[in-house]
């Protein structure tokens, strides 16, 4: 990358204004995007201006637009809904408030427009750029605006992100507060269950999703429901016999609770709705049940955003501000979304035509066309959630490990297994006696570095004792997400919104107190991934990690860094160090140095946050993360026992028979260990490349140092229509 392109994203936005409006139904995480966007766009050199109110802003005009300060967008980020204000808008879908509109945006020379909010905000916008120049000419003949005027803003850029709790857009993986969404349902389910517990009742849980099921069924998922009915898949016919049948089922089985739960839009195979109401008297009648009915309304809006969709949020609003400003009249107006764990861009038309295209499929009842349309990675929760709820387990133990042994398991920390890190290469005579003795056919490790490598001497392993032949296959499992071959690992997410926690608590605990900075020190040994996650999370000003070494020059430049922003409105520091970032410069070092550097300006304050990150009942993004690679392990390992099948036995010699089953980009794949070994730095127990170092810079430039930012990664424009045959997240 030349010094030429780099210099370029810090010139790209001069001359040039972008306005950003939050429409439609509020989400937790718009207010990231907004901070964003605004920070990004100054940086780049382009002035940015709010519209408050949504659409209604952009007609009324006068106060509504107003131009944004670097500071006038801190501690937004911790804050849910949205803090410049939404309003469904009449005005806006009448042309008359559209030209009104134009106007507001010529007269301050604003040609590009970011719209965070719903499919329809998102037509909206489409409509409204497709009349520009029609708009601009009509102004111009009524003399509200001169020729001068008419040519400069000759065309209008539109780029949306999508905010909705629903996550009912199609091309997008993850919409802006859908996983805040489910922590609010997923934090009242899990409270929900120990009252019924308590008395064994049965709970009708109703999510909202008027025309999709996307958080019922992840719900369903993240706490092992009993039954989940949503828009996109009415049950057959006969379901009321059906779920009557399942419930006393579970009840048989010892367990004390049922859970159902039941999309707002549900509905049955003639398109009649299905309601909490009729489900609970269809139980009280039929089985006599102790019923009670839950709706979760607006609770699902509100509350602070989760660590994801901050980082959703801000990743997003970064893209946005580039995707506006490499934009020509030629490009397509475009959503950025992530699709599995990269951001790309994608014809806005394109997404509204499809998310539309399921809406239609509903509406004439081609659910399975409506299904298909959803994605793929709503296909294979529908999948795993039809798996792990209706199948009858048989009536003999399985493996030792009856069905309704791991019931209730899914919202529980830790490891009801038990966990130790000890290797198995000093035990390989054990380990196989055990292995003949249980009739052991196959290994499903679920663990971090450790899982890996002693996967890795299982391999060895295999040369001497003839019983380690068997398929294993490695999930990886650790808070520090260091294991190699998968840009996530189970326990991640959790840890990440402990930190986040924490940290809005400590920033807040300083709102009344003016010019403090805290030094906090996060877990996951040499790797930075918490660090620095964290630290993007949480509006960090600095966060300190292993792979970016750092000298004491760096820290002199974070000390005055603070000191300057000491003088502004912004009367508070948050510094973030990985605990195993530098031998020397401990976290008793850095304060000191802080403490010293900033007598009479700032004081400090130190925190280390320790082993409550390792604590804590799982979000809903590992639960459902964990359950997928479980289900999808499971497959695979059932497939490899078949193929090892040889005389009586399993023997499994190939390095595919041992693999560690990771999320890689988009999609979640298995790689044999041996192949893994090139790419793994033993020493400091990390990958030796890992993706998120390429988030880095956000994280600085969002805490306004000048910095370089490497675009070379771009996300180009890409057809949604190809991603849905193609390679889609698992």
């Amino acid at each position: 990358m030349t010094h030429e392109e780099h210099h370029a994203a810090k010139t790209l936005g001069i001359g040039k204004a972008i306005a950003v409006l939050t429409s439609g139904g509020d989400a937790q995480g718009m207010n990231a995007a907004v901070r964003a966007v605004v920070r990004v766009g100054i940086f780049t050199g382009a002035r940015v201006f709010f519209v408050h109110e949504g659409y209604q802003g952009l007609v009324d005009g006068g106060d509504h637009i107003r131009e944004a300060t670097w500071e006038s967008v801190s501690m937004m980020l911790q804050l849910g809904g949205t803090v410049i204000g939404s309003a469904r808008c009449k005005d806006f879908r009448e042309r008359e408030g559209r030209l009104r509109a134009a106007h507001n945006l010529v007269k301050l020379g604003i040609t590009n427009l970011c719209v965070i909010g719903g499919d329809g905000s998102l037509t909206g916008a489409d409509t409204f750029r497709s009349e520009w120049s029609d708009l601009l000419s009509d102004l111009q003949k009524a003399g509200k605006i001169t020729a001068e005027e008419a040519t400069k803003s000759n065309y209008l850029n539109i780029v949306g992100l999508v905010g909705s709790i629903d996550n009912d857009f199609c091309g997008t993986d993850m919409t802006i507060g859908t996983d805040s969404a489910l922590h609010r349902i997923i934090e009242i389910v899990d409270a929900i269950t120990t009252t019924a517990q308590s008395h064994q009742r049965t709970f009708v849980l109703e999510v909202m999703g008027r025309h999709c099921g996307y958080l019922a069924l992840v719900t369903s998922l993240s706490c092992g429901a009993d039954w989940v009915f949503i828009p996109e898949c009415p049950p057959d016919d006969d379901w009321e016999d059906h779920l009557c049948r399942r419930l006393s089922e579970t009840r048989t089985r010892g367990s004390r609770l049922n859970i159902i739960i039941v999309a707002e839009g549900a509905i049955d195979r003639n398109g009649k709705p299905i309601t909490s109401e009729s489900i609970k008297d269809l139980v009280v009648k039929r089985l006599g049940y102790d019923t009670r009915v839950t709706v979760l309304g607006h609770v699902q809006r509100g509350g602070t955003p989760s660590a994801f969709d901050r980082i959703l949020g801000s990743r997003m609003g970064v893209e946005a501000v580039m995707a506006l400003l490499e934009a020509t009249p030629d490009t397509p107006a475009c959503v950025v979304s992530l699709s599995g764990n990269q951001a790309v861009r994608l014809p806005l038309m394109e997404c509204v035509q499809v998310t539309k295209d399921v809406t239609k499929a509903m509406a004439e009842r081609k659910f399975d066309e409506a299904m298909k349309l959803r994605g793929r990675s709503f296909m294979n929760n529908w999948e795993v959630y039809k798996l792990l709820a209706h199948i009858r387990p048989p009536v003999s133990k399985i493996e030792e490990a009856g069905w309704s042994y791991v019931g209730g398991w899914t919202g529980q920390g830790g490891s009801k297994l038990g966990t130790k890190r000890t290797l198995p290469r000093k035990s390989f005579e054990q380990i196989s006696a055990n292995i003949t003795k249980f009739n052991i056919q196959g290994l499903i490790i679920v663990g971090g570095f450790e899982a890996y490598t002693g996967g890795l001497e299982l391999m060895e392993g295999r040369k001497q004792y003839d019983e380690l032949c068997i398929p294993f296959v490695v999930i990886p499992a650790t808070v520090s997400n260091n294991v190699p071959g998968s840009d996530f690992s189970v326990g991640a997410d959790t840890a990440l919104n402990t930190i986040c926690m924490t940290c809005d608590r400590i920033k807040q605990s300083a709102a009344g107190t003016k010019r403090r900075v805290f030094i906090i020190e996060t877990m996951g040994g040499y790797c930075g991934y918490l660090a620095t996650m964290a630290g993007l999370a949480a509006g960090a000003d600095a966060a300190y990690i292993f792979e970016e070494p750092f000298t004491i020059r760096d820290l002199q430049v974070n000390v005055e860094h603070l000191v300057q922003k000491m003088k502004t409105t912004v009367k508070r520091g948050l510094v973030l160090r990985n605990e195993k970032c530098n031998e020397n410069y401990s976290t008793d070092f850095i304060f000191n140095l802080y403490s010293e550097e900033g007598k009479g300006i700032f004081d400090s304050r130190k925190n280390v946050l320790g082993h409550m990150q390792q604590g804590g009942s799982p979000t809903p993004f590992d639960r459902n993360f964990a359950t997928k690679m479980g289900a999808k392990a499971m497959n695979w390992m059932s497939g490899k026992i078949k193929e090892s099948y040889r005389n009586g036995r399993i023997f499994a010699n190939t390095p595919d028979s041992g693999c560690v089953l990771g999320m890689r980009k988009r999609a979640l794949v298995f790689q044999p260990v041996t192949e893994l070994k090139e790419q793994t730095d033993f020493e400091h127990r990390i990958p030796k490349e890992q993706w998120w170092l390429k988030l880095r810079p956000i994280l600085k430039i969002l805490a306004k140092y000048e910095i370089d930012l490497d675009t070379s990664e771009h996300a180009h424009l890409e057809h949604i229509s190809r991603k849905r045959s193609g390679e889609a997240p698992a």
